[in-house]
């Protein structure tokens, strides 16, 4: 059986392995997906990230939400409380800067932070999933330490989790930690992976279902 490092490696090399021309098509038909769920639609207050190491871009998503009026916003990592994330509002004209990770985040100094509870719905980079809506991370736990406070609610829930990947990340099963935090939804090229209502009392977990639509 692969350790986690192990499946992390294989999963990248998968990913990375795309050529240009798959990476834009499946950028261009995740964003057409997301962009036409209910759940997109209704969202004001919608996360993104900034796409890395072959993971699906959701630029043309982030631009169309740039567009609709929505406010959207960037993680960044949180400077006195590390393993964390803050969230930026992104404006098209905001400097970026590669933080320790060599990853591109938002130059916040004197810019207006939001918790995550502040957001309605969260966009996810992953490295591998399956269809309970597992999520592989890159192994550093910032959004479960982020969102850590999730499984604790039980009459408000914010935000929304969903998880993009190309679909060639998703796998058969995973085997959650104690500490992950689960995905409510996963969004490929090809469609949505939905969890249902009536998570399980213990776990907060729930089957999920194949959709086009959330």
């Amino acid at each position: 059986m692969q350790s986690s490092r192990q499946l992390r490696r294989r999963l990248r090399i998968r990913r990375r392995s795309l050529t240009a021309t798959e990476q834009r098509k499946h950028a261009a038909d995740l964003s057409r997906l997301l962009t036409s769920s209910l759940q997109f639609r209704r969202a004001r207050r919608v996360a993104f990230y900034l796409a890395a190491d072959g993971e699906i871009d959701p630029a043309s998503a982030l631009r169309a939400a740039l567009r609709a009026g929505k406010r959207c916003y960037l993680p960044v990592l949180r400077r006195y409380r590390p393993g964390a994330l803050w969230f930026v509002a992104y404006q098209r004209s905001m400097r970026l800067r590669r933080n320790r990770f060599g990853i591109f985040e938002p130059v916040c100094r004197h810019r207006k932070r939001v918790a995550p509870w502040g957001l309605e719905v969260i966009l996810l980079p992953l490295v591998g999933f399956d269809l309970d809506c597992h999520r592989l991370g890159m192994g550093g736990g910032f959004y479960d330490r982020t969102l850590g406070y999730l499984p604790r609610r039980r009459h408000w829930r914010a935000p929304r989790l969903i998880g993009l990947a190309h679909e060639c990340q998703r796998l058969e099963q995973l085997a959650p930690q104690p500490w992950d935090i689960p995905l409510d939804a996963v969004v490929t090229e090809r469609g949505w992976y939905r969890c249902k209502a009536g998570a399980s009392s213990s776990t907060g977990l729930a089957q999920p279902t194949p959709a086009n639509n959330l």
